[in-house]
């Protein structure tokens, strides 16, 4: 049995609803959070705001009640107004302060739960983890259909933090990149924080039924970082994590259902499978970014390696065609010389020749006009650098030599030029080799 036999779309298919809508709501502001440098403070306003919560269970005796969203307002405004205040007075660095204000509010919210748990209809563990899978049994009638509270209340906030975003979108995006510039030019960077706060806290208190208090973090902060690997434009980032956190909700429930049976269990948490499933998302896109993947970087440190040991290739072929003109070298030699795997100098061997820049022979390969020319501009590059480490660094000859050899890949053609009149325009380098002219573009 998989799990899916049991599968209904009017009990899962509200779940994997609610779900999103939570994941979403939450990615919306956490993008903002993300590029501030404060998604610390979504964590702490989805802690702190327990006392406001237990206050309001006490006053309103409800779980579902206004008083319950105000008091946590409420407190989410004065967690950024203390974390402010202990950072400008205190002189205390942010995460500090931080943690000094969401770690004593939520101590102070954990003992006023424990206090109320006899006389209020609380379940910590719901506050803390969520109760997703109780969502489509608490309904209300709408145009005479049964719909899931927590689907109306995460899709009235969702909706909100919708428009928030779309409306002041450039306000947002300035205050983020430059609060300074923000405020200059009329949008009040302050009242922008504090208008973030309020909807970070909104959403928190509207989640904790669905993803609960500690996981709810995970969507204010991993679909926004997930998307931030990916694209380096904003709109493009919201769009993306936005998707991130829909899939990570919707595949987390179906993990929920379907991973435990392949371990002899009946089901486990959709919250923490959800969490879970973002996680996997953020781990992916750390090897695939386009900018600091994993693989990526992989990639392309071995096509930087293979260019640096083709153009060393080249550049001993040169060497040798400047002691014996139009000579053939083997392959074996050259990769015995630059101490790299036979295979490996035959194969880049094999690419320079479809390059045009060597010819294959029956003694071994030679240099064409081409790649004549890119030996002397690499030889050129190696021997001015050797000049002007002497010269101007004051290196000892017997040391310049690995450094030049390093150096010489990354020079461009008005580097180049700059070394030459810097150095006088030497015709030798310090160990007396000629250095070639300058003759390409």
């Amino acid at each position: 049995m998989s799990g899916l036999e049991n599968w209904s779309w009017d009990y899962d298919g509200w779940i994997v609803l609610a779900g999103m809508l939570c994941a979403v709501a939450a990615s919306l502001p956490g993008n903002f959070l993300l590029l501030r440098r404060m998604s610390l403070l979504g964590d702490a306003i989805s802690h702190a705001i327990l006392p406001g919560l237990a206050v309001a269970f006490f006053v309103s005796e409800s779980r579902s009640s206004l008083p319950m969203f105000l008091g946590a307002v409420i407190v989410g405004i004065l967690t950024a107004l203390f974390t402010e205040w202990i950072r400008n007075f205190g002189d205390v660095d942010e995460g500090a302060s931080m943690g000094v204000v969401f770690t004593t509010l939520f101590a102070i919210g954990l003992v006023m739960i424990v206090q109320a748990a006899d006389h209020v209809d609380l379940d910590p563990g719901c506050v803390l983890y969520g109760a997703i899978e109780m969502t489509p049994l608490d309904t209300v009638d709408v145009a005479g259909e049964p719909i899931p509270r927590v689907v109306i209340v995460l899709g009235s906030v969702t909706i909100v933090n919708l428009l928030f975003v779309v409306l002041f979108f450039k306000e947002l995006k300035l205050s983020a990149f430059d609060p300074g510039l923000s405020t200059s030019v009329g949008f009040s960077a302050r009242l922008m924080h504090y208008l973030l706060m309020v909807i970070v806290a909104v959403t928190a208190v509207a989640s904790f039924e669905t993803a609960g208090n500690i996981l709810v973090v995970a969507m204010f902060v991993v679909p926004p970082a997930t998307a931030f690997l990916l694209t380096e434009r904003l709109g493009m980032m919201i769009s993306c994590a936005t998707v991130i956190a829909m899939l990570s909700a919707a595949c987390g429930h179906l993990s929920a259902v379907l991973v435990p049976h392949l371990f002899g269990y009946q089901s486990t948490s959709t919250s923490g499978m959800t969490a879970l499933c973002a996680g996997m998302f953020f781990f992916a896109a750390s090897l695939v970014s386009p900018r600091n993947g994993v693989i990526v970087r992989i990639v392309r440190r071995q096509k930087l390696a293979q260019r640096i040991l083709s153009e060393d290739l080249i550049a001993l072929l040169y060497r040798m065609d400047e002691r014996s003109r139009d000579c053939a070298v083997s392959s074996q030699k050259l990769s015995s010389v630059l101490l790299s795997r036979p295979w490996l100098g035959a194969w880049l061997m094999n690419r320079n020749v479809r390059k045009g820049q060597v010819i294959r022979t029956e003694s071994g390969y030679r240099l064409t006009d081409a790649g004549r020319d890119l030996g002397s501009v690499l030889v050129r590059s190696h021997r001015l650098w050797e000049q002007y480490l002497v010269s101007e660094g004051g290196v000892a000859v017997d040391r310049i030599h690995g450094q030049a050899e390093k150096l010489e890949h990354f020079t461009s053609r008005d580097l180049r030029d700059r070394l030459d009149e810097v150095t006088a325009a030497p015709s030798t380098d310090p160990h007396g080799s000629r250095i070639p002219s300058e003759h390409m573009d």
